[in-house]
């Protein structure tokens, strides 16, 4: 999952890049709507796969993945011999199933930082550049500190500059309320060189600034830490020194298609396959990969089903969601008709789980809107399982265009899927809900060397594969709830 953004609507209809942020809040336990008619009575499929798809099979291929980072410097990232060999993995697993099997490359533009270097009065600071931030020129730039007022929503309006010596000044902003982009955009436009933007919880601070176009000055993320110590230095000298570079990179997606089913009402489900470069990325994303990859084996290549199932895993989501971006632009009209809906599963097994599946009806009122029609059925669909067949509360959580999900629901295609936390915080209310340790991350080890097959909550997997085997399972037999498409008469089992 890439890193925390900003907040802003995302509308359907509307192809759009998406730079946004998962505030995780939540609005307490998800629950049927009163207005909604009993559950449908599950099909005999939706009951056998969800037998079949065991934790112990999901497992195997989390360990599969632990190794291939091991034997591969540490990481599956995008383009590397770690993500390739990934891929290797799942397409013997999936044609060996009988799947009907693609690896569609794409390229993207990847950005090599060769200097990131920040001090403040002659004392160094760790630092994290942004995704498209441009480089300071040669040599770096010196320029006195000024610390922008922390309020609601700090850095977000021109106002919050007014007064400040900002002029030629490096920015040191809060991160929250609005996305990395405003931030540096605003600061730039208020004279500001160069923008620091302080964690607003525990943890160094990833981000991205949307775009390659987005950048107005150097941008780089600290600590929560570092920003406190930071604020109490207005007026020292700090010296920046950002050199990015950016070269075309190639990289491909994993999409396997059963043989059976319509093929003009397909039910698609995705999970990214890469790891950031820092780790090996087995809660982040080997937990959802994996999960798809043993409910797709189970389930097979040729099942009697009523509509096909196409399973994804997306490369180079980890630089901005740019494999399920390449693919729904690479889609006719025509073929994007074909796609009934779109489930998602980006971390399901985090140390610290909290349950949460992807808000479809805007019913906690959180930062984006609902998603297209159909969208909260499939939220339904999770809640039904999870709360009503396995008796743990569901929340909902924003669809934020954080994860996969993004690039379907802007083509106005359902979608919904589940997520168990990244760098968010439990609240004693969640830890009381859902066991844990509140006042820490739902995943400490997110996008860090240790999100290893050690950071992964086996009862929060296990879980959340059963209910990817259920929901899979009940669309691929009918979809008439979510969009109208009823079975056709005399076929599917």
């Amino acid at each position: 999952m890439p890193a925390m953004r900003g907040t802003v609507r995302v509308v359907a209809a509307a192809a759009a890049s998406l730079v946004l942020t998962l505030t995780g809040t939540v609005a307490g336990s998800a629950a049927p709507r009163p207005d909604r008619p009993a559950p449908p009575e599950p099909t005999a499929l939706a009951k056998q796969l969800t037998r079949d798809v065991t934790l112990a099979g999901v497992h195997r291929h989390l360990v599969a993945l632990q190794r291939i980072a091991d034997s591969n410097g540490g990481n599956r990232a995008a383009s590397t011999p770690g993500y390739a060999a990934s891929v290797d993995y799942l397409v013997r697993k999936l044609r060996a199933a009988g799947f009907e099997v693609s690896t569609p490359q794409f390229q993207y533009e990847a950005e090599i930082v060769d200097r990131a270097e920040f001090s403040v009065g002659g004392s160094g600071v760790e630092i994290v550049p942004m995704a498209y931030s441009p480089s300071t020129p040669e040599g770096g730039v010196s320029a006195p500190l000024v610390v922008v007022p922390e309020d609601g929503s700090p850095g977000c309006e021109a106002s919050d500059y007014d007064g400040l010596p900002i002029g030629g000044a490096i920015a040191l902003i809060r991160r929250g309320a609005c996305t990395f982009a405003d931030k540096q955009a605003i600061a730039g436009e208020a004279g500001a060189v160069a923008a620091v933007i302080s964690n607003n919880v525990e943890g160094p601070l990833r981000g991205s600034l949307g775009g390659p176009d987005a950048g107005v000055i150097p941008t780089v993320g600290i600590s929560q830490a570092d920003g406190d110590t930071l604020s109490q230095q207005e007026g020292a000298t700090a010296t920046l020194n950002l050199q990015i570079r950016r070269e075309q990179r190639t990289t491909r997606n994993v999409i396997a298609q059963t043989r059976s089913g319509r093929t003009d009402n397909v039910v698609m489900a995705g999970a990214h396959l890469d790891s950031v470069a820092d780790g090996p990325g087995i809660n982040d994303n080997g937990s959802g990969s994996a999960a798809l990859l043993e409910t797709a084996l189970q389930l097979g290549g040729n099942p009697q089903i009523n509509n096909a199932v196409r399973f994804a895993w997306w490369g180079a989501e980890e630089r901005g969601l740019l494999g399920s971006q390449a693919y729904v632009s690479g889609l006719s009209q025509e073929q994007q008709l074909d796609v009934a809906l779109y489930l998602n599963f980006d971390m399901v097994g985090s140390p610290n789980a909290a349950y949460f599946a992807y808000d479809g009806d805007d019913s906690d009122g959180v930062g984006a809107g609902p998603g297209p029609a159909g969208s909260a059925q499939i939220e339904q669909a999770f809640v039904d399982f999870l709360q009503g067949r396995r008796d743990v509360p569901v929340a909902g959580t924003d669809f934020s265009g954080r994860s996969d999900y993004g690039p379907f629901i802007a083509l106005g295609i359902p979608a919904g899927g589940l997520f168990t936390g990244a760098e968010g915080i439990k609240t004693p209310e969640q830890a009381a809900k859902w066991g844990g340790q509140a006042g820490i991350a739902y995943d400490p080890c997110y996008h860090q060397a240790c999100d290893t097959l050690d950071n992964v909550d086996r009862t929060a997997l296990e879980r959340n594969s059963d209910a990817i085997a259920w929901v899979t399972a009940s669309y691929a037999i009918t979809t008439e709830e979510v969009n109208g498409v009823a079975p056709r008469p005399g076929r599917g089992p």
